[in-house]
């Protein structure tokens, strides 16, 4: 069974263009141009993806990003205007796992879906990892089930969030550069030195954590070369 898209934007021309792309590629779409629509299919459709238009006439799609993570962590891709930084990091500060600015190319936009649903398979299917369950102080990851503990309690992580504490942890004691955590979550070249598409998921799993920026226990930045957790 091919995965279920849910497509939301208000300019007509942009939906039917990536719906076309995307049923090409044999994936189920369902596209609205309302934030209200959308909202019931996801309250009573299964989906496997959401892409979403920030701004739209009823509801913007900060708003909508912000429902689907109460109950789901599928993968969510935000369609910004050119030039909007601070739509970037609001739509990936409240779990949206990637973005793309308008304008854009259809077959960048699809190559994006293709490497987000392949890692949200990966840790959604009971795939073998190479270690189904890594633990390092008093954080304990399960791969296999796609769920994080720390100190006991749940970390409600994003598909995203997940895939970068795992990347760290697997590699700690080692500097993982933010190239090397783009490459290996989302599979592409996409990557730009302007890119702070990584920044924000770290601030974000750093204020998740409780962990401190200035005097960190987990994850260390370090200046010009990247991220690390200390063995």
């Amino acid at each position: 069974m091919s995965e279920k898209i849910l497509i939301v934007d208000d300019e007509q021309e942009i939906a039917d263009l990536v719906a076309l792309y995307l049923e090409n590629e044999n994936f189920q779409v369902v596209k609205f141009y309302s934030a209200k629509d959308a909202l019931h299919c996801i309250e009573n459709e299964t989906l496997d993806m959401a892409i979403l238009d920030v701004m739209l006439p009823d509801m913007n799609g900060f708003q909508i990003c912000r429902k689907i993570r109460e109950k789901y962590n599928y993968p969510v891709i935000m369609l910004t205007a050119r030039g909007e930084e601070m739509d970037k990091v609001n739509g990936l500060t409240l779990g949206a796992d990637d973005y793309i600015t308008k304008p854009f190319l259809p077959l960048e936009l699809v190559a994006r879906v293709k490497a987000q649903l392949r890692r949200y398979k990966r840790y959604n299917t009971g795939k073998e990892q190479p270690s189904d369950v890594l633990i390092h102080s008093g954080l304990v990851i399960n791969v296999k089930n796609h769920e994080c503990t720390l100190n006991e309690k749940p970390l409600s992580l994003t598909p995203t969030e997940f895939s970068i504490l795992r990347i760290l942890v697997e590699k700690k004691g080692n500097v993982v550069s933010s190239e090397e955590l783009f490459h290996e979550i989302w599979g592409d070249e996409y990557f730009s030195k302007n890119n702070n598409t990584i920044t924000v998921h770290i601030r974000h799993l750093r204020e998740k954590m409780g962990d401190s920026f200035e005097n960190p226990k987990y994850i260390k930045t370090v200046w010009g070369c990247g991220y690390k957790i200390e063995r």
